[in-house]
């Protein structure tokens, strides 16, 4: 096995993945906080974070950052999810040390300037407003919200406009002080990457962050329901969702496998019954979004106005079909879509160190690929059936933006869903 992990002094994990077919490395930090960790009155602050950390250090300013990167044949970025944020790099071998003195000084000693801060408020309203021009995107906002109302596992991840013009320089240095500390964290690197010579580096230069404070996180409580938004739009854009289970769990694949079967491609059954067939939408796909505490599972859908109720006259009934009637044939295409991601996924650096690190902060440990696939095989008919049977009985979450006059009533898409 390639993978090697180290815990440091200061609780810090570091894992590396070596290959020595590629001449670059790709490396992170990964801290297991996101938006869930927020306060309702600071909805946003997690994304503001990751803008900021980009802004500027003590030694070095912003174009100094990209300068250095981008002067060098490399490439920065970071994301913000509900229960993650990460900071990677792609650069030369050659390169690594920089590299990972680069994050240390942007992690440790980013200064928050004001006028920096000022700006880039007005680069995430003009995020958000993108977000709202743009309803396949808006909608699932709508969702998550709907889902779960009153907590910030369903706020939206930019935060609201009101909330993210208001917020202090206080309230980011305190997130991170919260936050940014050795045992939310892991460094993780892919590629041409000698362990203890990274692992060296990243001790030797990780060496201020904040101490390690108690985490509370509210569990996750799904509460479903239905939100409609009327909009002069060309297309209606519906969700229509369930509660799913938590990646912990050991049914987890049979989750994803019926997702897979049902929106997962070009041959899954909604893609082919409703649109191939039937040509009542553009797109339609489903997915299983697992959490820690819980999970989503999702279908999307975009159709014309005039097309709405026949669309969700048919969608219940693909959905409650998979409860008795999957076929062996589908679930060996599916598991070998499965194990292709899983496999293809591995040839990219930036992947490895991603999912490396995504597995210690979700599972605590290491999951080697061979373990994996071993659960993918292990997918049958019976046990996506009776997955299928345990999501669709719950109470479903609608989500539908646009024009939606001839959207039919919750309760009768819910009594259609009965099993």
């Amino acid at each position: 096995m390639t993978i090697k992990l180290s815990t440091l002094n200061n609780g810090a994990r570091v894992i590396t993945d070596y290959s020595d077919t590629v001449e670059s490395v790709a490396m992170g930090a990964y801290f297991s906080v996101g938006t869930r960790n927020e306060e309702m009155c600071e909805n946003g602050i997690a994304h503001l974070v990751e803008h900021m950390m980009f802004k500027g250090t003590k030694t070095r300013s912003a174009l100094d950052i990209v300068h250095a990167i981008e002067g060098s044949g490399g490439q920065m970025n970071a994301f913000t999810s509900r229960e993650m944020t990460g900071y990677y790099l792609h650069m030369l071998k050659d390169d690594t040390r920089m590299g990972v003195e680069i994050l240390a000084d942007m992690l440790q000693n980013s200064i928050f300037d004001l006028q920096e801060l000022e700006r880039e408020r007005q680069v995430i309203l003009q995020e958000i407003g993108m977000v709202a021009d743009t309803p396949d995107d808006l909608v699932f906002d709508y969702y998550q919200q709907t889902a779960y109302p009153g907590q910030t596992l369903g706020a939206p991840i930019l935060g609201s406009a009101a909330i993210v013009a208001a917020m202090p320089r206080d309230a980011i240095a305190r997130y991170v002080q919260n936050h940014y500390t050795p045992g939310n964290m892991v460094i993780s690197a892919a590629g041409n990457v000698d362990h203890d010579e990274f692992t060296g580096a990243v001790d030797r230069l990780f060496n201020g962050l904040p101490g390690d404070q108690s985490q509370v996180t509210v569990p996750a409580s799904y509460v479903g329901g239905e939100t409609r938004t009327p909009k002069d739009l060309e297309q209606a854009h519906i969700l229509l969702g369930f509660r799913g289970i938590p990646r912990s769990d050991a049914r987890y694949y049979d989750a994803v496998a019926l997702a897979h079967i049902l929106g997962g491609g070009m041959s899954s059954r909604l893609f082919q019954s409703i649109r191939e067939q039937r040509g009542l939408v553009y797109s339609i796909y489903a997915f299983h979004a697992a959490l820690r505490d819980d999970g989503q599972f999702v279908v999307y859908a975009g159709t014309g106005p005039e097309r709405l109720d026949e669309l969700m006259a048919t969608l219940p009934e693909e959905l409650l079909a998979t409860t008795r009637n999957i076929t062996e044939v589908e679930i060996h295409r599916t598991r070998a879509q499965l194990k292709a991601n899983l496999l293809m996924g591995r040839e990219s650096m930036t992947t490895r160190a991603d999912q490396n690190a995504r597995y210690l902060i979700h599972h605590g440990h290491i999951i080697d690929t061979k373990v994996l696939r071993a659960r993918i095989d292990a997918v049958t008919v019976d046990g996506v059936q009776k997955m299928a049977q345990n999501i669709f009985s719950g109470k479903p979450t609608l989500a539908a933006l646009g024009p939606i006059g001839r959207l039919p009533k919750y309760d009768d898409i819910a009594k259609a869903l009965a099993i």
